[in-house]
């Protein structure tokens, strides 16, 4: 079976739990996230854009590239910075 050249598989090596802030990026970046309780996860995204994530579930893992997670629009906490 051959992966996909797109889609590297990685595992994160650190973790640091996540202050949202609206004008701040991550101290590391990019970032994927883990959400430990539920709500709405607001970021800007590696590539460009900001987007909202509605109703993100207890214990879900992002896979997504992140470098800011925004204070207004976001509601879930226990977020944590994967890299």
């Amino acid at each position: 079976m051959s992966l996909p050249t797109s889609a590297p598989i990685t595992q994160a090596q650190e973790a640091v739990d996540v202050t949202p802030n609206n004008s701040t990026d991550l101290a590391k970046v990019p970032a994927s996230l883990y959400v430990g309780s539920t709500g709405d996860v607001k970021v800007d995204m590696l590539n460009g854009g900001t987007v909202t994530f509605v109703n993100v579930p207890d214990g879900t893992f992002l896979p997504i590239l992140v470098t800011r997670v925004y204070a207004t629009g976001t509601d879930a906490t226990n977020i944590i910075a994967l890299y």
